[in-house]
């Protein structure tokens, strides 16, 4: 007889898997309850359970059936069972990575799931972030809480981590490090400081005497945050963060440090390109400096502007080191003048309590006069996407009079009454024109059946923007990053159609989605797609997402002008067509 390739944890735990996910299917609740009792007994056991199977003894054991007998049999003999496979196939693989979030079981998995379709950790968690969950049956705000929680708690031992989350781990490190008065300079590199929406880990790059290394490293192993030391050296060490995040600190000698900055800031293709650049003119580019063929003497650069300088090309700010043309737009002084989170105007795409947000119009229009702005978008959720309280036509009547209301008391400030439409599976929007036409601006989206062909969701998404009462396109690519890949799409029919439309694709700064994906910014631009950074905020801390939208338009290569709302609150009253 062959040696089994299985072992009494794994059957025990094969066992528990099938009656939950039958409890996920919604199977007869005896039936999954077979599954869980036929493992807890095996599990008290203290014989040999495969031995048991593999003489088919265990069939005399109570609680364990013919047909459960014949399922372990296969399951011991072949070191698989179909059953089980074909069982795992029939639901979507997050439900069971769901299972580990504190406070969610069996029956809380398949309420989100049924109600809400979410079908993982991440698309979970955002549902969490805009109060999905606060209302439905068998949860609430605690339960809601709590879950976030747990997701905080897991991200611990992820792979990537979404920019913010990085960014502000990075700025506490930079802080603590830039006490040290050894340092001479220190600053993030790595695709942290190229702003891409996901990070790996955090790259910072310092300068400092030779003699000082040593004791600068003690210093940075010994941040508060450290998890535990991965390794400590003179010129490199890494820590790993108790957020789970790791990161490299970098030391060199502050002559070699806009080199070190600039190769340690990436990307590979990028600095691959400049290495070319650079010994077309007879000159060795590394970490090190800028050699001339045959010297050991690097050429003087006191910054990373002087070493584009020595290369003949301009500045090329970090987020567009892409090598996607960054370099010959550089050599031609043709870069855009990049937008920047100082010439933001207003914000657009904002949920309010009339929908599934948790602040009201009022508190909104505060928030945004606190932050300098002069106008507000208002964008809640159409009637069809029921789980987030969509607008009935006679709360939007409603909201509207609130709005008006509000409107007649500022003479500084303006509140544009717009709405967050579903875009139909035809195309077609959730609310007849004339209700459409109420709105001072229109953003249409995509927020269900997302398993469409690519020529059908292309289709869908084209002919709403062929609609002339909508404005822009909400979240184009529906992606939820490290939780939903983006719906299938055909993303330059999509932008050509908004071009001949002269409609706007929205960058939505929510850290969860940063959608448009920057890698479309430079066609959008050559078809002359004007885009608008809105923060798809669902509480007052949301608006602050702005700032990460912002960094998603400087990768996408857009200038001020390309951007709707760094226009001046006359403007867009003149671009919605609203009567002063």
């Amino acid at each position: 007889m062959a040696e089994p390739t299985i072992d009494k944890k794994q059957i025990i735990q094969t066992l528990e898997n099938i009656g939950t996910i039958l409890m996920l299917k919604g199977e007869n609740p005896f039936k999954s309850r077979a599954y869980f009792n036929a493992a807890r007994m095996l599990e008290t056991r203290n014989d040999d359970i495969v031995a048991l199977i593999q003489s088919g003894e265990i069939s005399n054991i109570k609680g364990i059936g013919k047909a459960l007998s014949e399922k372990l049999s296969i399951l011991v003999k072949e070191g698989r069972l179909p059953y089980y496979e074909k069982l795992k196939e029939s639901i979507p693989p997050g439900l069971m990575d769901m299972l580990n979030i504190p406070g969610m079981g069996p029956k809380k998995v398949k309420a989100v799931y049924d109600q809400l379709g979410i079908k993982s950790v991440g698309e979970l968690e955002y549902a969490c972030n805009e109060n999905r969950l606060r209302d439905l049956p068998g949860f609430g705000l605690k339960s809601q809480e709590k879950i976030l929680k747990g997701i905080e708690l897991r991200k611990k031992y992820s792979e990537r981590f979404l920019f913010p989350i990085a960014w502000q781990q990075a700025l506490q490190l930079t802080d603590y490090m830039r006490k040290n008065p050894q340092l001479i300079r220190l600053t993030s590199a790595g695709s942290l400081r190229r702003k891409k929406e996901t990070v790996k880990d955090i790259d910072l790059v310092g300068s400092c005497k030779e003699e000082q290394r040593l004791s600068i490293m003690d210093y940075f192993v010994r941040y508060p945050l450290t998890e535990s030391i991965v390794n400590r050296g003179q010129t490199k060490s890494t820590i790993l963060l108790q957020s789970g995040i790791s990161c490299d600190l970098r030391l060199v000698d502050d002559e070699q440090f806009p080199f070190a900055l600039h190769h340690s800031t990436g990307s590979k293709e990028h600095n691959t390109a400049m290495r070319h650049r650079a010994k077309t003119r007879h000159l060795t580019m590394n970490e090190y400096g800028l050699f001339p063929r045959g010297s050991e003497q690097s050429l003087p650069c006191s910054n990373e502007v002087e070493i584009f300088q020595t290369l003949q090309l301009d500045f090329i700010p970090p987020e567009l080191r892409e090598n996607q043309g960054e370099i010959e737009a550089a050599e031609k002084n043709n870069l855009p003048e990049l937008i920047t989170e100082d010439q933001i105007k207003g914000v657009f795409h904002v949920h309010s309590v009339y929908s599934d947000g948790a602040a009201s119009i009022a508190d909104l229009v505060r928030a945004c006069r606190n932050k300098g702005y002069h106008y507000l978008g208002i964008s809640d959720h159409s009637k069809s996407v029921f789980y987030a309280h969509g607008l009935s036509e006679d709360r939007v009547k409603m909201q509207h009079e609130e709005i008006d209301r509000l409107n007649s008391g500022m003479n500084d400030f303006v509140i544009f009454k717009g709405i967050e439409v579903d875009i139909l599976n035809d195309g077609g929007l959730d609310y007849d024109d004339e209700v459409l036409a109420s709105f001072d601006f229109v953003i249409a989206s995509v927020h269900s059946s997302f398993r469409m062909s690519k020529e059908e969701m292309t289709h869908r998404i084209c002919q709403a923007l062929k609609h002339p009462l909508v404005t822009m396109l909400g979240h184009p690519t529906g992606r939820l990053l490290l939780a939903r890949e983006p719906y299938p799409l055909d993303m330059r029919q999509v932008l050509e159609t908004a071009a001949e439309q002269n409609k706007i694709i929205e960058i939505n700064a929510n850290p969860h989605r940063l959608d448009l994906d920057w890698r479309w910014g430079k066609l959008a631009n050559q078809l002359g797609v004007k885009t608008s950074i809105n923060p798809d905020a669902h509480t007052l801390a949301g608006l602050e997402d702005i700032k990460w939208g912002v960094g998603i338009a400087r990768k996408g290569w857009f200038t001020a002008e390309q951007v709707l709302n760094t226009h001046p609150v006359q403007k867009i009253k003149q671009l919605f067509h609203c009567p002063d």
